[in-house]
This record gives structure tokens, C-alpha cells and sequence, in this order.
């Protein structure tokens, strides 16, 4: 089964080129870095420490506050962060800059891993949620690297495809070291898969382990100050997909008969479309600029887009209640945990599997309100903005399920510390002897 699925993925090479050649047109990152794609990252990484993968941007926001003990209680160990798209790979140099080492995880050919891994050495790889590469985890295991899986989950829905492959899948996952998992049920998804009680542990979420830092505080507290002049409300619209932005629009020009001041922010999930949103904006005859100009919108500025990466928690701590997107379209919606440690309420769609959890206690302390439409999205912004004490209450409970839920970091980095701690100068030497037979 490992032969195939190497195989079939040689083959897919060309589409994958194709692929990003073409998102290339949009977003010139897209064709940067090739060369890191396939493990050519010599001189770009500090080897013999703790390599962390996180996929996209979603898994790269959840790592920090991991990254950032990590960088505390180990400061004698080097970091590499490794994403596979250049929207999580400019929000991990926005938010470490050199502090950490970044780099493209390869492509997951065993040759190119190979060359990985004798660049990087790893004295342990941690992987962001669930992203399993056979190629990587056959390799690792051989080496004798540990492997932990965090802030893992399992939707029925991916289990019944993994159960698929049957036996191949329980072999893979039977040689990761150990599975920190968000919640019972994700570990009950895993058992039923193969994997092994002493390879499970129940941690908790990361995304809960959100911390407003004061000096993100103070920036806001400017900006806001620049941005509303005259108590004008606003509210965000924030990693919005192709389809949303309609809603959004259509929304806001309805909210702005009874807001005539309201300001509307909207941060796309990827910073390149930003040019179809301006115009998609322009057909809703509505007035905007783009964050990237530096102005400050004037009170005949009723939408402010977003073009960059880095300053979706800035924007949140400026609003008065947001929508998260991902969840109007078949996407599984993004972080709502983000909004609510600024305590302002938040809207979502139907579509919310990847926060399945997160989502109903968010919305049993009615800190989420549930729109399917343009239309209930109205009725809900419409009721929030008119009583301030109601929209002061929603955020406040959402702020509280962020908090009453925090403790997953700790556990976690307690369950990293015995890997870190005791395999200084043998996890070296395995490598290296490695090393010598892959050349």
C-alpha cells in the first residue's frame, strides 16, 4: 500500500506543479520556494531540535502559544515551524520572525523527505492537529524519532475514510509515538482505528489557549481611537471564502439603512483575492478602502478590506462583533475562539465540523448565534448593534467558554517533556548513522 500511494503521489507531481503555477497568478508565493517543497532546505534551518508542523494558517494561529513555552522552557533547543501554504507560512515569519526557523514541510516522496530529515535532524516532530504523511511517519519511526500527534481530532467523517485502507491505516497509525487528543470521542475514533490505549492521550484543545497580550491591547486602543472619531459600531467579517463575501455585502448594504455609520471589515481567508473583493464591493455601490493604503476610513468609508496576513487579532480587539467565515460555503468554518477572547459575539453559519465542539458551547452560553442567509445575518447584526447590553452579554459569555476550557497547553507540555529532556547526544547519532545509508 506504501508503494502506491508513493507512486500514485510521483505521478500527481505535474497536477500539483500545474496547480501552482496557476495560484501563482493570483498570489506570486504560490511559485517561491519550490525548492523547499522538495527538501532543499540547507542553511535555511537550525538542526538537533524540535521540529513543529503546522498545515495552513488555522493550525499555525493554535501553535503559537505551544511555540512560545516551548521557546521558554527549552531555550537550548532550536525551533523549525513548517507549513505547507505561503498564507501560514507569512503568519508564522509575521508572528517569530527569526526567532524560530521556517521552511516548507516537503513534499511527502521519500527522497525528498529523506533529504529532510538529514538537514533538519529532529530530536522530536510534533504535528499539528491530524496531518498524516506515511512516507514521513515510516521514516521517523525507523530513525527512532518520536513523533506526537497535538491538539488532535478526528471527525466521524474522516474516520470512515481512513477505515478504508483497514490494516495499512493501523499500522501507520501504530507507529506514531503518541496521540494528544482534543476530546473522548477523537479518541474513541483513533481506538477504533488500531491505534493502542498507550499511544492516547486526552489533553484537551489548544485553540482554547488564547492570550490577549497587552501591547495588542494598546494597539487597538489606537487604532480605534483614529478609526472612530464618532462612536461609529463595526464589525468584521473575518476568513470569509469565495461566496461569502455576497452574503456579507448584501447584509451590510441592508444594516446600513438603520447603522448609517457602520463600518464593516472583511478579511479573506487568503489576502490574494482581495482585488475580486474590491469589485465586488464597487457593484454594491459601496465606499472602500484597502488596509494596506494606511488610511484612516473617513466616515464615508463603509468597508474596509483586508490585503495582508498577520492582523486578523488587531481587527478582532477593534470590532464590535464579528462573523467567521468558512461556515456559510462547505468548509467547516474557521477559529470562533479567536473573536471571543476580545468577548464580542460571534455569527457563524451552518457549516462549523471543524469546531463542532467549540461551536456548541459557544452557542449554549449564547456567545454564537446561527445565521444561514444575507437575511438572518442582518437580523441578528441588526438586534446585537441595537441593544448594547444584550451584545455586551453575548461577547462576555463567549469570552467565559474561552477561559472555563483553557489547561490543554499545560497537559500537553507535560506530555512533550520526557521526549525533550532525555535523548540529547542518542537522538543525534541515530540520525546521523541514518544519514550515511539514505545518501
Amino acid at each position: 500500500m506504501l508503494i502506491l500511494y508513493t507512486a500514485l503521489l510521483y505521478l500527481l507531481q505535474p497536477a500539483i506543479w500545474l496547480y501552482l503555477w496557476i495560484r501563482g497568478r493570483k498570489s506570486s508565493s504560490y511559485r517561491q520556494r519550490l525548492a523547499e517543497r522538495y527538501g532543499f532546505c540547507i542553511g535555511k534551518v537550525n538542526p538537533y531540535g524540535i521540529l513543529l508542523h503546522a498545515v495552513s494558517l488555522g493550525e499555525t494561529v493554535a501553535a503559537i502559544p505551544l511555540i512560545r513555552e516551548l521557546q521558554q522552557r527549552y531555550p537550548h533547543l532550536p525551533i523549525v515551524v513548517t507549513t505547507m501554504t505561503p498564507t501560514g507560512s507569512k503568519f508564522a515569519q509575521h508572528i517569530f520572525g527569526t526567532t524560530v526557523s521556517h521552511v516548507y514541510l516537503p513534499y511527502d516522496l521519500p527522497k525528498a523527505m529523506k533529504r529532510f530529515l538529514n538537514t533538519t535532524y529532529p530530536k522530536l516532530v510534533i504535528i499539528m492537529e491530524t496531518e498524516l504523511w506515511p512516507n514521513m511517519i515510516t521514516l521517523l519511526h525507523a530513525r527512532n524519532i518520536p513523533l506526537i500527534i497535538a491538539n488532535a481530532r478526528l471527525s466521524e467523517r474522516s474516520a470512515k475514510g481512513y477505515r478504508i485502507f483497514g490494516r495499512f491505516m493501523a499500522m501507520l497509525l501504530q507507529r506514531i509515538t503518541l496521540i494528544a487528543v482534543q476530546n473522548q470521542a477523537d479518541s474513541q475514533r483513533f481506538l477504533r482505528l488500531g491505534v493502542k490505549h498507550s499511544q492516547i492521550v486526552v489533553t484537551g484543545s489548544l485553540k482554547f489557549e488564547i492570550n490577549v497580550i497587552p501591547e495588542l491591547l494598546e494597539h487597538a486602543t489606537r487604532l480605534r481611537r483614529e478609526w472612530v472619531r464618532h462612536t461609529r459600531p463595526i464589525w468584521i467579517a473575518a476568513s470569509t471564502h469565495k461566496g461569502e463575501e455576497k452574503i456579507v455585502l448584501d447584509a451590510h448594504c441592508q444594516l446600513l439603512k438603520s447603522f448609517p455609520d457602520l463600518l464593516l471589515i472583511i478579511v479573506p481567508r487568503h489576502p490574494e483575492r482581495y482585488k475580486t473583493i474590491c469589485k465586488l464591493t464597487q457593484k454594491h455601490n459601496l465606499e472602500y478602502l484597502v488596509r494596506s493604503s494606511k488610511k484612516t476610513p473617513s466616515l464615508n468609508i463603509q468597508v474596509v478590506i483586508e490585503d495582508s496576513v498577520g492582523e486578523l487579532r488587531l481587527l478582532y480587539a477593534i470590532s464590535d462583533l464579528a462573523f467567521v467565515g468558512g461556515s456559510l460555503v462547505e468548509h467547516g468554518g474557521h477559529n470562533p475562539l479567536e473573536p471571543a477572547a476580545h468577548a464580542i459575539p460571534i455569527l457563524m453559519g451552518p457549516h462549523t465540523f471543524n469546531f463542532t465542539e467549540i461551536c456548541h458551547h459557544l452557542k449554549q452560553a449564547h456567545g454564537l448565534m446561527s445565521i444561514t442567509d444575507a437575511k438572518s445575518l442582518h437580523q441578528e447584526i441588526n438586534t446585537l448593534l441595537t441593544n448594547s447590553n444584550y451584545r455586551l452579554h453575548c461577547g462576555q459569555q463567549a469570552w467565559n467558554v474561552l477561559n472555563q476550557h483553557k489547561g490543554a497547553l499545560k497537559h500537553l507540555l507535560n506530555v512533550l517533556n520526557p521526549y525533550l529532556t532525555k535523548r540529547k547526544n542518542h537522538n543525534e547519532c541515530t540520525t546521523k548513522t541514518f544519514s550515511s545509508h539514505d545518501n
